[in-house]
């Protein structure tokens, strides 16, 4: 954090009382949210199965005054917590759901943590400024769509701001956010003895490697920025048995909604191909609601920044024009409802990024939990100036599109 009397700005700096007042109660809560943070990295939960993680963090917002209703939205692991009565709602979201094999290398215990922080803070002041702080535990974001359940189930209905911030290896005020799918394959064919006869088989193997290598050469005709991965999942059982199943887990992305629906007909004529050459079975089951391309707030995402530099960050790659870093999330659509900002929280990395083991590492660092009071301070502070600036207020108030 930076030290007191930092801020570059008098609508940022801490001669602002009730600012001052906010970053005090993060300050004094640090202990109690390193301590949540490196409980949920310790035992990390994957998607929809975050019982251990939204409980703590649903527990840590109960004892700083927040009003706490769990299971909402029909999902058992979403929460929302509540303080204030202003009439601008802001919405503060936490996802704390880790990657499967590698834990929280995408650093969701310290976006927890940080959210809880700025809803404990916000609580505090919320009446004195006119605001309604509304603290969204968001379940399932790696791969289950989590935040866009929530939307559809009117979570964030009169919500006029939604705000969070991202691990990453460097402050960054966004990202290139991709539209996404999320979906299994199927190929079923006939198993047989591989030596015995295997003419009595049907290889599901062979539709995954025609669609695989379809797939490899449709990348050379993509628009930039149209992505498509995946893994096999299931290959075989034995060597010497023809595979009557194989399964994949995939994802196609585009820079926007519009470009995702031209993409998947092509990757999916990829798969329709494998399956037409081995003679299989295909099926195709979707994982979760498709994610949106983003829609930043500039105004929303100013505030910020100001705040964030008020606490010594530095935004020298954008600054740069350096090329924004490229992901996707399930905050994008609600970016498409509300006003809403997900900038990149830097932490000391070692060189590493997000979804490997050694950033796994980096999120329980000092580093790390210096970037878990950053976040709070300037998500309150972001908050406080959406309810005190009167331009940014009207803004708000007027651009409330639930």
């Amino acid at each position: 954090m930076g030290a007191p009397g930092s801020a570059t700005s008098g609508r940022v700096g801490e001669t602002d009382e009730t600012k001052r007042q906010a970053r005090l109660v993060v300050d004094q809560a640090f202990g109690a949210l390193v301590e949540l943070s490196h409980t949920i990295h310790a035992h990390p939960e994957t998607n929809f199965a975050e019982e251990r993680s939204a409980a703590a963090t649903a527990r840590f917002l109960a004892a700083h005054g927040l009003v706490v209703t769990e299971g909402v939205g029909g999902l058992p692991t979403a929460f929302v917590a509540t303080a204030g009565s202003g009439p601008l709602t802001v919405a503060i979201c936490a996802e704390y759901d880790a990657l499967p094999g590698v834990g929280h290398a995408c650093g969701h215990n310290i976006i927890a943590a940080a959210a809880a922080g700025a809803g404990a803070a916000l609580a505090a002041v919320a009446d004195d400024v006119g605001l309604t702080v509304r603290v969204v535990g968001t379940p399932g974001e790696e791969g289950g769509g989590g935040k866009i359940t929530l939307l559809d189930q009117g979570v964030f209905e009169g919500v006029h701001a939604a705000l969070m911030v991202h691990p990453w290896p460097e402050d960054r005020l966004t990202a290139t956010c991709l539209a996404v799918s999320h979906f299994d394959v199927v190929f079923e064919g006939r198993s047989a003895h591989a030596s015995a006869a295997p003419w009595e088989g049907v290889n599901a193997a062979d539709a995954m490697v025609v669609a695989e290598v379809a797939i490899g050469l449709l990348r050379q005709q993509l628009p930039v920025d149209d992505q498509v991965h995946g893994i096999v999942t299931s290959g075989g059982e034995a060597a010497n048995i023809i595979p009557g199943r194989v399964t994949g887990r995939f994802m196609a992305r585009s820079r926007t909604l519009e470009g995702l629906r031209s993409l998947e007909p092509r990757v999916m004529a990829c798969f329709e191909a494998g399956a037409l050459a081995a003679g299989v079975h295909l099926t195709r089951t979707e994982l979760a609601p498709v994610y949106s391309h983003m829609v930043t707030d500039a105004p929303l995402l100013a505030a910020y920044r100001a705040n964030a530099e008020a606490l010594g960050r530095s935004f020298a790659a954008d600054d740069a024009g350096l090329p924004p870093p490229t992901l996707s999330t399930d905050m994008a659509n609600v970016s498409l409802a509300v006003p809403t900002i997900h900038p990149l929280l830097g932490i000391e990395a070692g060189g590493s990024v997000n979804h490997q083991p050694e950033f796994a590492a980096a999120c329980v660092t000092p580093s790390a939990d210096r970037a878990i009071s950053d976040g709070a301070v300037a998500l309150a502070w972001t908050a406080i100036d959406a309810a005190s600036d009167p331009a940014l207020r009207r803004h708000l108030l007027g651009d409330a599109r639930l």
